[in-house]
């Protein structure tokens, strides 16, 4: 028999995910209007940034951010999280207040709430192809110089793991915060997962505070690209440190 909690649980997920739906057709008109033009585009931002509220706090999910030092919202930063939930993603369109950009796996660009974004904003890639990893590099790297903040998960990605432990980083945040000489700023998703973890299919999802950890950036403006190894492993340590504090 399936304990009560549970089906309450799922329930829930499922109430979850008819309000991301809800909010995003609701708002579709307007974001497909700005996503034909690039100068638009931080007005598909602000609406994404709309749409991570309504579709969470309808659901009784909100976010508390607490930081280690205030973020410049004049300044360009590389947002580096750890990637339990699906809510890690409404939780840093929120964290950001200037314009921002993901990079993600290509699978996005065909997803059907994600695909506007990742033909348009986002930066989409594949870690298999050298070639698309890259073209991201490059793409990426013109954001950052035109003052868009990048939003990469180091993980790739969600793991099976469950309760999730902080997974091996990829290099490429790292070489791009390098090359760019932008300050990255680690951040610990706390708790998201214990509110719904990965999609919540599983599990299912609950109301309840995600806890956000935002740490202070760190410059880069005097490392080299043969320090890209430290800096991912000093990130990668200050992230899993906090994140097993709990």
């Amino acid at each position: 028999m399936v304990p009560m909690k549970l089906i309450l649980k799922k329930g829930h997920n499922y109430l979850y995910v008819i309000s991301v739906a809800f909010f995003y057709f609701l708002l579709y008109p307007l974001l497909y209007l700005f996503s034909h033009n690039p100068a638009h585009y931080k007005y598909m931002n602000k609406l994404r940034r709309v749409w991570a509220f309504l579709s969470s706090a309808f659901a009784g999910i909100f976010y508390s951010f607490t930081y280690e030092a205030p973020l410049d919202r004049n300044k360009t930063y590389i947002i580096c999280p750890n990637h339990t939930s699906n809510l890690d993603i409404s939780a840093m369109c929120l964290l950001v207040k200037g314009d921002y950009s993901f990079m993600g796996k290509d699978e996005l660009s065909e997803g059907i709430v994600t695909r506007l974004f990742f033909r348009t904003v986002d930066v989409p890639v594949n870690r298999d192809s050298k070639m698309s990893s890259y073209r991201a590099f490059k793409k990426a790297m013109k954001k950052l110089e035109s003052g868009i903040t990048m939003i990469i998960f180091p993980e790739g990605g969600i793991a099976d793991d469950y309760p999730p432990k902080v997974q091996e980083f990829k290099k490429g945040p790292f070489r791009l915060a390098i090359e760019a000489k932008i300050p990255i700023v680690p951040v610990t998703s706390l708790n998201t997962w214990n509110v719904l973890w990965d999609t919540g299919k599983r599990f299912g999802s609950k109301p309840g505070i995600c806890r956000v950890f935002v740490h202070k950036p760190i410059k880069t403006d005097h490392l080299t690209i043969d320090d890209a190894d430290n800096l991912r492993d000093e990130v990668y340590r200050i992230i899993r440190q906090k994140f097993e504090e709990q």
